[in-house]
């Protein structure tokens, strides 16, 4: 790795990283915007408008994986540059469902081409570390949803100014992600790095293990993103300011993944996953008979379950299916944000027909078959790591 600077680099990806957080914060202040209230849209309207945000970065996501190894690391950097100016410039513009849902579309992929580049490109540079470095680097997609959300605050609610000027500061970090990369040299991927071959790393993504991550990872991202992406029409009747908190909720997830060390090297991948989905599910379960104060308690224990889904999942890959390289990471991010544009619908209409409450305790029923699943992957880590022992 040399000539490479892996500070640089890894803050330039953090900085990209943050913008794609802060889509997410903004777009959930946006529903209302857009709500009846607004333009006058019903919220599962809304729901497909915002779908795209997730198919399409599914779509960048599963391009992007292969792309990384013949095209570098660099080259999809730049992808998700250009998408991502593209899709601020026609948010801006938008003025209907149409026009919201094709910049919408533009976001999601560039969001996509991030996760797709720059996962890879941290398990490149620290190969010895995986899980606790993408812990490290995922710290700030919560901790952009947390300035997405202050932002937001201060620009509408505080200063009372346009959303249009909410989504143009976006551009803040998109600017200076693209000139701390520029000029910069970058690392081939691990699995060029190993010599794995495309024949392998193919194969390798039908192991039994990776098809029941990759079926876990669409529950996990749809616990998360479905809940908090939706948290304006969520908890409008229960607090005053519900992006306050969905700050609250990706404060604590930043922490938490900023911290993650300690607890990944006691309870391992599959223990934390299995923690997580406790948790979840016991603060999806309060938010559904909680309000005023008591609110920001359920979201908190929420947040403790929600922390380390994402980072974690792709951990796992990394670490104990290396083979399947980037193309691994990518089907496994692509496959959450795609189980979430499904999910945004339905909770969409649950609310509309049948009011808040009843979407809060389906979505509880997704952390309900994790625990399931994580305890039955747990004992089968247990007993693989026992016969590697003997």
């Amino acid at each position: 790795m040399e000539n490479i600077n892996k500070s640089r680099l890894f803050l330039a990806s953090c900085l990209a990283l943050i913008t794609t957080a802060m889509t997410f914060a903004i777009r959930a202040r946006l529903e209302t915007v857009f709500g009846q209230e607004g333009v006058g849209l019903t919220l599962e309207e809304i729901g497909y408008a915002f779908a795209p945000a997730f198919f399409g970065f599914t779509i960048a996501m599963i391009i992007g994986g292969p792309l990384v190894d013949f095209l570098g690391i660099k080259k999809i950097t730049w992808f998700a540059f250009i998408t991502h100016a593209v899709g601020i410039v026609l948010t801006i513009m938008a003025d209907s469902m149409t026009s919201l849902f094709i910049a919408t579309l533009f976001v999601g992929i560039g969001n996509g081409f991030v996760e797709a580049a720059l996962n890879p490109l941290i398990t490149s540079m620290y190969s010895d570390s995986k899980t606790k470095m993408l812990n490290r680097f995922h710290v700030w997609f919560p901790g952009g949803i947390v300035i997405g959300s202050i932002v937001g605050w201060l620009v509408m609610d505080v200063l009372g100014l346009s959303w249009q000027i909410m989504v143009g500061t976006l551009f803040v970090p998109v600017i200076i992600y693209g000139v701390m990369f520029f000029g910069q040299k970058f690392p081939v991927t691990e699995r060029v790095q190993m010599g794995v071959s495309n024949k392998k790393m193919f194969s390798s993504i039908g192991k039994p293990l990776f098809l029941f991550m990759v079926f876990c990872m669409f529950l996990t991202a749809a616990s998360e993103l479905g809940t908090t992406q939706r948290i304006e029409s969520l908890l409008k009747e229960t607090v005053a300011v519900p992006l306050l908190v969905l700050a609250f909720i990706n404060g604590i997830m930043a922490l938490g993944r900023l911290f993650a060390g300690g607890a990944i090297h006691k309870l391992k991948p599959s223990g934390m996953l299995l923690f997580s989905a406790i948790f979840t599910f016991i603060g999806l379960w309060l938010l559904t008979i909680t309000s005023g104060g008591m609110t920001f308690v359920s979201a908190g224990i929420f947040a403790v379950g929600v922390t380390f889904f994402w980072p974690t999942m792709l951990g796992f890959v990394a670490e104990y299916l290396p083979e399947t390289g980037a193309l691994g990471l990518s089907i496994m991010g692509g496959a959450g944000m795609f189980s979430v544009s499904l999910v945004l619908p339905i909770m969409g209409n649950l609310m509309d027909n049948e009011g808040v409450n009843e979407a809060l305790r389906t979505m509880s029923i997704l952390p309900a078959i994790l625990i399931v699943a994580f305890l039955g992957l747990n004992f089968y880590m247990n007993k693989k790591n026992k016969i590697a022992k003997t």
